[in-house]
C-alpha cells in the first residue's frame, strides 16, 4: 500500500477553516430563522434560502475541505464536479427564492410581470444547461463554450432580481439596497473564477469575497428577523 505523504500547507488549512465556518454560519444562520419566524413567511423563505445555500454549497465545499487536509485523489475530484453541478443548481434557486423574498418583504410594490418571466425563464434555462452532461463537470477541462452561455443567462437572472431590489430602494427603512451591492459583488467575483480559475487558479481567491457577499446576504435576512 502506498503510503501517503501529503502534508496540508497553512493556505490549505486557512481555506479549510474559511469554508467550515461558513458552513457553520449558514446552517445556525437557518435554524435562527426556522426557530424566530413564528409563522412569518419572509423569515420562513430567509430558512429556506440559508438552507439551499449551505446544503449547494456542502456538495463541493465538503470535498475541498477533505482534499486541503489529505490532498487530492480521483474519488476527491469526482465529487468536486458533482458538487459544482448541484451547487449551480442550488445557486440559481437561491436567486428565484430571493425573488419571492422580495415580494414578501415589500407587499406594497407590484413586481413588474417582464422582471419575473425574465428571473424565471433563465433559471430554468440555466438549471436545464447544467444537467447537460457535455458540461463534463468531473474533468479538467470542463467545456469552455456551456460555461460561457450558461454563466451569461445566470448573470441575466441575477440582473432580474437586482432591478427588484432597486426598484424597493430604502423602501419602509430597511436598506435593502445593500442587496443589490451584494449580488453585484457575489457575480463580480464569481463569474471571473468559473471562467478563468482553471487556466489561473489564483482566480479562485475570488471565492473568498464572493462567499462573504453571500453571508452579508443572510446577514441582512437576520437583521430584519431581529
Amino acid at each position: 500500500m502506498k503510503e501517503n505523504n501529503y502534508k496540508p500547507q497553512i493556505p490549505d488549512v486557512m481555506e479549510a477553516i474559511f469554508d467550515a465556518a461558513y458552513l457553520l454560519f449558514d446552517l445556525v444562520a437557518a435554524i435562527l430563522f426556522f426557530i424566530y419566524a413564528k409563522g412569518n413567511t419572509l423569515f420562513i423563505l430567509y430558512g429556506i434560502l440559508t438552507l439551499t445555500l449551505c446544503g449547494g454549497d456542502a456538495f463541493h465545499l465538503v470535498p475541498r475541505i477533505i482534499r486541503a487536509v489529505r490532498g487530492n485523489s480521483d474519488k476527491i475530484k469526482r465529487q468536486l464536479g458533482i458538487g459544482l453541478q448541484v451547487s449551480s443548481v442550488t445557486m440559481t434557486v437561491f436567486y428565484i427564492i430571493l425573488m419571492y423574498i422580495w415580494k414578501f418583504t415589500f407587499p406594497d410594490i407590484k413586481i413588474p410581470a417582464a422582471i419575473e418571466i425574465i428571473i424565471w425563464i433563465s433559471a430554468v434555462v440555466r438549471i436545464v444547461i447544467c444537467m447537460f452532461p457535455q458540461n463534463n463537470w468531473c474533468t479538467d477541462e470542463g467545456n469552455m463554450k456551456l460555461s460561457i452561455i450558461r454563466n451569461t443567462v445566470f448573470a441575466v437572472t441575477g440582473i432580474g432580481v437586482i432591478i427588484l431590489y432597486a426598484i424597493s430602494g430604502n423602501e419602509n427603512g430597511y436598506h435593502m439596497t445593500r442587496m443589490v451591492v451584494a449580488i453585484i459583488i457575489s457575480f463580480g467575483c464569481y463569474l471571473p473564477v468559473t471562467l478563468l480559475s482553471k487556466k489561473k487558479p489564483k482566480v479562485g481567491l475570488l471565492m473568498i469575497p464572493k462567499t462573504c457577499a453571500y453571508m452579508w446576504i443572510i446577514v441582512m435576512g437576520l437583521q430584519l428577523l431581529f
